[in-house]
């Protein structure tokens, strides 16, 4: 059983609006990715492969960095911790000034690095956070409304982005750089890479003034009561099969999920769409309204296990269409949203877009699967889960080098394995609670 301090149990409203907040920051921050890489790949000059290094430096902190972060909560608690997860992000959107300026690949690298390290301490407490403020039936529900505020931030940010800092150079794209002199070519990236300064100084000191308030709040912390005997309280985090396969599980979705919002410009880039770097907001559009239907259907009409299941089968069909489609066709978006004036993209891209349906519901049902009877193990077993968000750096980077070797549309089928384990864990993996039964 958990508990929120203070005693008299206070409604889990306000703790929502607050940790809402910071799902709203970190999705915004995180799907940045989608627009960044290929921007920098034209202001770095970079090939698919080292243009995907800005999502694998960003994710790989989490890997890096989620124990000691799961030790420092457990030094500070969730809430000076949450800051302290603000300050951090904060400095590495002020490391992105000086890389802008010099135009050095290394510093942009290392900023995300910061970047990913603020967010997973924030993301080690604020998902077990709120996995625990309500009842475990319904988690996925609350996990499915911060996901919604998440990937409505993922939406906007490349969009923001696009407007913020492409200004006049918003139909660039690799193929239109290529195609000027060596001198104008060299005078469009810095003007370029200057359009980075203003919009990461605005967004280094919102997130300092977050942080300070959110120091100040009056978000309660989270307190787990004791397991009901001292062998459950000092077992090994290995001895629950439930979670060491979620976290694999965990580690092929955000593969998954990153590869459908991250490469969706670079492919989109390939194939000459214009506004390349807002392409990401179309994968986030789908994720959104398959969190509305989480919404709607969970738990009233499904389980968090068949939501998953639903989810991974899609993935599954998705991308075999994806393989197959016709990069010269626009047919799907031209049903889907021609009618509404809405630029048409090729079938390829569109359905790597509906890739966001698919994926939707997927995050916020493991987290309840794999957490359910850690007791005071929760904040390690959170931390464990984290590092799993490692796929989204390892994983894309198989992708470019597929898409380097082969070509990036049959650089997608990688993504049937994961979507086929995913399935495994719905069905049977988060249901074994002994290896000896597996």
């Amino acid at each position: 059983m958990q508990t929120v301090e203070p005693s008299n149990k206070p409604s889990a409203l306000m703790p929502m609006l607050i940790i809402g907040m910071l799902f709203f920051i970190f999705g915004f921050v995180t799907w940045l990715n989608g627009a960044l890489i290929p921007f920098l790949q034209i202001v770095c000059q970079l090939t698919e492969s080292q243009a995907l290094l800005v999502a694998f430096s960003f994710y790989i902190a989490y890997v890096v960095m989620a124990l000691p972060m799961s030790w420092v909560l457990d030094k500070t608690g969730y809430k000076k911790a949450m800051s302290l997860g603000l300050g951090m992000i904060a400095l590495g959107c002020l490391l992105f000034i000086p890389a802008s300026y010099s135009q050095e690949f290394a510093i942009f690298l290392f900023a995300q690095f910061v970047m990913g390290t603020g967010l997973t301490i924030l993301q080690t407490a604020s998902n077990p956070y709120i996995v625990k403020v309500g009842p475990q039936e319904t988690a996925a529900v609350r996990i499915s409304i911060m996901g919604l505020l998440n990937k409505f931030a993922g939406f906007l940010a490349p969009m923001v982005f696009t407007a913020l800092v492409l200004g006049e150079f918003a139909g660039v794209s690799a193929q239109s750089i290529a195609a000027l002199t060596e001198s104008e070519k060299a005078l469009q990236i810095s003007a370029l890479a200057d359009g980075l300064v203003m919009p990461y100084a605005y967004m280094t000191g919102a997130l300092l003034l977050l942080a300070v308030l959110l120091n100040f709040s009056t978000l309660p912390d989270l307190v787990l009561e004791k397991p009901e005997s001292e062998s459950e309280e000092s077992a090994s985090l290995l001895a629950y099969p439930q979670l060491i396969l979620g976290v694999f599980t965990l580690f092929l979705y955000v593969g998954v999920e990153v590869i459908a919002g991250d490469t969706i410009g670079l492919f989109g880039s390939q194939l000459g769409v214009e506004n390349a770097t807002s392409l990401t907001s179309y994968t986030m559009a789908f994720m959104v309204l398959g969190y509305l239907m989480g919404l709607v259907i969970i738990p009233k009409f499904v389980d968090q296990a068949q939501a998953l299941s639903g989810s991974a089968i899609l993935g599954l069909a998705l991308s075999i269409w994806i393989v197959f489609s016709d990069p010269l066709s626009t047919h799907i978006s031209s049903l889907l949203w021609g009618w509404m004036g809405i630029a048409l993209l090729p079938d390829p891209v569109t359905l790597i877009a509906i890739l966001g349906f698919a994926n939707a519901l997927v995050w916020p049902a493991i987290w309840p699967l794999a957490l359910d009877g850690l007791y005071t193990l929760t904040a390690r077993g959170s931390a464990l889960l984290i590092m799993g968000i490692s796929g989204g750096a390892i994983l894309p980077m198989v992708y470019g080098l597929l898409s380097e070797h082969f070509d990036g549309q049959s650089a997608y089928w990688m993504m049937l394995p994961c979507y086929g384990f995913i399935l495994f864990y719905a069905l049977k993996g988060h249901k074994i609670r002994s290896w000896n039964r597996a």
